[in-house]
C-alpha cells in the first residue's frame, strides 16, 4: 500500500508540474511560440539531413558479404596521361584467384551503355535500358540477391542467357512467373533467354542493374591479351575467405601485381620494369573495400556516380550546428527571462517550494517546450520528404518503422529538455529566497555575457554557410559561362541514333533541308557525357615509352568541328572527298604539344591495329597523318584538365548533332520526330540539348549549393527567431528608461539605434570570425577544381551585409515598437 502511494504522490507531482507549465507558457505566448517554431525548424531540418547522412553511409552494406568484398582498381601513368580506374583487365581475377587462396570467389562486370531492348512477339516497342551489364555466372555468389525465378548458381551459366529485375519482368512480361523462359530481343536482333527474376537491386547500392546478360561466349573476353596492365575495362570484385587478414592479404596482391606488371613490360616494351619506372611511368593496381566505394571513389570507370565522405561531413556539420542555433536559442531566451523569474524563485521558497520541486517545475517547462518542438519538428520533416527527396536525388523516406528512429526522437526531447532548462533549474533554484525578494542577487548580469558568446557562436555559423552558399554558386555560374572552345548552346542532340543503322545519314540529309538547321553530324563522341575512347599513340611503330601518347580517340564525320564550333588553328579540317583523310587525324594542342613536334602538320603518328598477346611489331601498327590541330576545348569535366585527344574520319553512330537557329526549337524537334517516325517507326525517339548535357556534368555540386543554401537560410531564420525575442525581452526590461529617454527629448531614431547597437556588435564580431573559416573550408573544396574562380573581397563583404541587414531588421521590429510607444505608459507606475 505504502508503495502505492509513492507511485499516486508522483503521478500527481508530475500532473502538477505540467499544468504549472502549460500555464507558463500560455502567459508567455510570445516566448514559447518563438522557442517552439526555433526548436521544430532545427529539429526537422536536422532530421532530413540525418536521414541523408545515414543513406549515404549505409551503401552496398545490404550484402552480407560486405566487408569481405575487395575490388582491384588500377593507377597507371603512361604516355602522359594518368589513368586512375575502377576497371582492370579481364585476367586481372581468374589469375589472382589461382594465385592468391584467400580468395573464395570473383566477379566481373563488364558495361557497355545502354541497349534497346523488346519483348520477343510481333508488333512489340523498343525500350531503352539504360542499366544492362554484362556478369560472370558467380555474380550472385559475389552479390547475394534474392532470386524469386530459376537458379542463381546457374543461371547465367550459359551464353545468350538473361537475369533480368522484378521491375523489368513486370515491365516485360506482367508478373516475374510469367518472364521465366521467355525471350528479350536486343537492337543488334540478338535473342537472350530470360533464366532467372531476381529482386531489384537496393537504391543503396554502388551499380545498378535491371538486366544481367552472361559473359559466356563475350567476344571481348575471347580477344582480350593476357597481360594484367592492359585493356582495363571490367570493374572486377573478389569475394575473401572467412577470417581473412585484409593487411595481409593486401600485400600478398601488391607482390602478385609486381610480378605481372613485369611480364607485361616486357612482352609488350621488351624492357625491365625498374627501367620503366625510372621515366615517371608505372601500373599500379591496389584493392578497394566494397564500403569504400561510394564514399571515397571518384575514378574513372565507375558504374554510377558516387557520393562523397566530404560532404557527408559537411552535411552531419550543418546538423549538428543547427540544432545547437535552435537549442542555443531556447537557453538564450530562458537565460534571458531568468532575471524575471528570480523573484517567483524566491516567492515560491518562501511559501514552502523546495529545491528539488523547483529544479523539476524548470525541467518540465522546458521538456514540454521540447516535446511541442519534436512534434511539429516530425511533421514539418515528413510534409517535406517528396521535395527533399528529389532534391537529393536519393530514395529517402520517413523511418516510421524503425525503433531506433523513435528512440532518437525521445532522446532529443530529452537533451533538449535538459539542455534549455538547465540554467534556471539549477542556477536559479540555489538563490537564497530573501536576498532575491530584495533584489540582492548577485550573478544575473553574467546571464549577458553567456547570451552574448552564444549569439556570436549562432550567426558565426549562418555567416559561414552564407559565404559558402554564394561561392558555391558563382562556381557554378563560373562553369556555365566559360569559353570552352565549343559552342554548346542551340545544338539538339538525338539520342540513340545507332537504332537508325545507315538511315541516320539519310536524316542527316533530310534534316539539313530544313530552313532552321544550320549544320549537323553524326558521331558518338561529344563534349558532353559520352563515349570515349582512350588509345595509345606512338611516334614510332613500336610502345616505346618516350614516344608513346596515351589520348582520347574520336571518329567523327566531315561536319563534326564546324557544327560543334571548334576552332582550327593549324592546317585543316576533314574533307570526306579525299581518299587520304581516311588515315588522316586531327589533334588538339595538348596532344601536339605532348607528341614535340615543332611543326605537327604532315607529320606520321602510329596506332596499334590489334590487341597484343606477345611484343608487337611494326606491322602490327598503322601510320596516321597529322592534318590538323584544334584549339583546346574542355571535352570532359572542368574539375579536369584539358586532356590530347585527336580526331579521325570514321563512322560512329551514337548520336546525331544538329545546329540550328535560336528561334525554331519547336519546329526542329517535330520536324525531327516525324523523320525518325518515318525511318524506324518500332524505336523510341529521344532528344537532348546539349548545354543541359554539359550543365548536369555538375548536378551535383548543384544539389550540394541548393542544400546548403536551403539550410543555411533555416539557420538565420532560426538564429534570428532567437535574436528577435531577445530582443523583445531586453526592450521590455528597458521599457521604463526608454520612457524617460523619451521625455527627456530621444528621438525615435536614437532610441532604435541604443537598442540594436548591442546586438549588431556582436553580429559584426559572428562576421570577423566566420571569414576565416568560411575562406578555408571553400578554398579545400574548389582544389577539386583544375577550373576554378578566385574567391574575392566582395563574396565576404555581401554575405556580412546580409547578416547585418537581417539582424537590423529583426531587431528593429521590437525597437522600434518601443521607440513609438507613449512613455506616459510605461512611466505610470512611478
Amino acid at each position: 500500500m505504502e508503495h502505492g502511494m509513492v507511485q499516486q504522490a508522483l503521478v500527481t507531482m508530475i500532473q502538477n508540474y505540467l499544468k504549472l507549465a502549460l500555464r507558463n507558457l500560455r502567459k508567455h505566448s510570445l516566448y514559447s511560440s518563438l522557442n517552439i517554431a526555433g526548436l521544430a525548424i532545427g529539429i526537422a531540418a536536422c532530421i532530413l539531413i540525418v536521414l541523408y547522412v545515414a543513406h549515404e553511409l549505409s551503401y552496398d552494406r545490404w550484402n552480407p558479404y560486405s566487408e569481405r568484398i575487395v575490388r582491384p582498381c588500377a593507377d597507371i601513368q603512361f604516355g602522359g596521361h594518368h589513368h586512375q580506374l575502377a576497371t582492370v583487365g579481364s585476367i586481372v581475377a581468374p589469375e589472382a584467384a589461382a594465385e592468391l587462396p584467400e580468395i573464395e570467389a570473383w566477379c566481373r562486370f563488364r558495361s557497355y551503355g545502354s541497349y534497346l531492348v523488346k519483348r520477343d512477339g510481333p508488333a512489340q516497342q523498343n525500350i531503352k535500358e539504360e542499366y544492362v551489364l554484362t556478369v560472370d555466372s558467380s555474380f550472385f555468389e559475389v552479390f547475394p540477391l534474392k532470386v524469386l525465378e530459376g537458379d542463381a548458381r546457374n543461371c547465367l551459366a550459359q551464353p545468350q542467357t538473361v537475369a533480368i529485375s522484378r521491375s523489368r519482368a513486370e515491365k516485360y512480361f506482367s508478373s516475374p512467373q510469367a518472364a521465366l523462359g521467355q525471350t528479350l530481343v536486343f537492337e543488334n536482333n540478338e535473342r537472350w533467354q530470360v533464366t532467372a527474376v531476381y529482386e531489384d537491386i537496393p537504391a543503396n547500392t554502388h551499380f545498378k542493374a535491371d538486366l544481367l546478360l552472361s559473359m559466356n561466349g563475350n567476344e571481348e573476353l575471347k580477344n582480350d591479351p593476357p597481360f594484367w596492365a592492359s585493356n582495363n575495362n571490367f570493374n572486377t570484385y573478389l569475394l575473401l575467405r572467412k577470417g581473412t587478414d585484409l593487411a595481409e592479404f593486401n600485400q600478398k596482391f601488391e607482390k602478385l601485381v609486381t610480378e605481372k606488371v613485369r611480364v607485361t613490360v616486357q612482352a609488350l616494351l621488351g624492357t625491365t620494369l625498374e627501367e620503366v619506372e625510372k621515366t615517371g611511368q608505372y601500373a599500379r593496381y591496389y584493392l578497394q573495400n566494397l564500403t569504400d566505394i561510394h564514399l571515397y571513389s571518384d575514378l574513372k570507370a565507375e558504374l554510377a556516380p558516387n557520393g562523397s565522405i566530404r560532404y557527408v561531413w559537411i552535411f552531419s556539420a550543418i546538423a549538428a550546428f543547427i540544432l545547437l542555433i535552435a537549442c542555443i536559442n531556447f537557453m538564450n531566451l530562458a537565460t534571458a527571462r531568468s532575471s524575471g523569474r528570480a523573484k517567483e524563485v524566491g516567492m515560491r521558497k518562501v511559501l514552502g517550494g523546495t529545491r528539488s520541486s523547483l529544479v523539476g517545475q524548470f525541467l518540465s517547462e522546458s521538456s514540454l517546450i521540447s516535446a511541442f518542438s519534436v512534434a511539429l519538428a516530425v511533421l514539418l520533416a515528413a510534409v517535406a520528404m517528396p521535395w527533399y527527396r528529389d532534391l537529393t536525388g536519393r530514395d529517402l523516406s520517413m523511418p516510421w518503422g524503425h525503433p531506433l528512429f523513435w528512440l532518437s526522437l525521445l532522446g532529443t526531447t530529452g537533451l533538449v529538455g535538459l539542455m534549455a532548462g538547465s540554467y534556471p533549474a539549477f542556477f536559479l533554484s540555489a538563490f537564497d529566497s530573501l536576498r532575491v525578494l530584495k533584489g540582492q542577487v548577485a550573478g544575473l548580469g553574467k546571464g549577458g555575457r553567456f547570451r552574448s558568446v552564444l549569439v556570436v557562436f549562432q550567426f558565426t555559423i549562418s555567416v559561414a554557410l552564407i559565404i559558402a552558399t554564394i561561392l558555391v554558386f558563382n562556381q557554378l555560374n563560373f562553369i556555365q559561362n566559360k569559353k570552352l572552345g565549343f559552342e554548346k548552346s542551340q545544338v539538339i542532340v538525338l539520342n540513340d541514333a545507332y537504332a537508325l543503322g545507315d538511315k541516320i545519314y539519310r536524316l542527316k540529309e533530310e534534316m539539313l533541308q530544313h530552313p532552321a538547321i544550320e549544320s549537323a553530324t553524326v558521331s558518338g563522341f561529344l563534349p558532353v557525357p559520352s563515349n570515349r575512347s582512350d588509345q595509345i599513340f606512338s611516334k614510332s611503330q613500336s610502345f616505346d615509352q618516350n614516344d608513346a601518347v596515351s589520348m582520347q580517340h574520336w571518329r567523327v564525320d566531315g561536319d563534326y568541328l564546324a557544327t560543334m564550333g571548334i576552332e582550327i588553328v593549324q592546317g585543316r579540317g576533314f574533307d570526306p572527298a579525299r581518299v587520304t583523310d581516311s588515315t588522316g587525324v586531327i589533334l588538339n594542342e595538348t596532344a601536339a604539344r605532348q607528341f614535340g613536334f615543332e611543326d605537327p602538320i604532315g607529320q606520321k603518328i602510329y596506332v596499334p591495329t590489334r590487341n597484343f598477346q606477345e611484343a608487337p611489331k611494326p606491322e602490327d601498327f598503322m601510320a596516321l597523318t597529322i592534318i590538323g590541330v584544334v584549339k583546346d576545348f574542355h571535352w570532359s569535366s572542368l574539375r579536369d584538365n584539358i586532356g590530347a585527344l585527336c580526331f579521325q574520319l570514321g563512322a560512329s553512330r551514337g548520336h546525331a548533332c544538329f545546329r540550328y537557329k535560336g528561334a525554331e526549337t519547336a519546329s526542329v524537334i517535330a520536324a525531327l520526330e516525324k523523320n525518325w517516325k518515318s525511318l524506324s517507326p518500332d524505336q523510341p525517339f529521344s532528344y537532348r540539348f546539349m548545354d543541359d548535357a554539359f550543365a548536369r556534368m555538375y548536378e551535383a555540386e548543384q544539389r550540394i549549393g541548393t542544400i546548403a543554401g536551403i539550410f543555411g537560410l533555416l539557420s538565420i531564420l532560426v538564429s534570428c527567431l532567437g535574436l528577435f525575442g531577445l530582443a523583445a525581452f531586453t526592450t521590455e526590461q528597458r521599457t521604463k528608461e526608454i520612457g524617460i529617454r523619451k521625455v527627456l527629448g530621444a528621438s525615435v531614431a536614437s532610441v532604435v539605434s541604443m537598442l540594436a547597437k548591442d546586438f549588431l556588435k556582436l553580429v559584426v564580431f559572428a562576421i570577423v570570425i566566420a571569414i576565416p573559416i568560411a575562406y578555408w573550408a571553400m578554398d579545400k573544396w574548389l582544389q577539386d577544381f583544375a577550373y576554378r574562380i578566385d574567391i574575392q573581397w566582395w563574396l565576404f563583404a555581401l554575405s556580412g551585409i546580409i547578416a547585418v541587414v537581417v539582424a537590423f531588421l529583426t531587431v528593429s521590429f521590437q525597437s522600434v515598437k518601443a521607440a513609438l510607444a507613449n512613455p506616459v505608459t510605461s512611466l505610470r507606475s512611478e
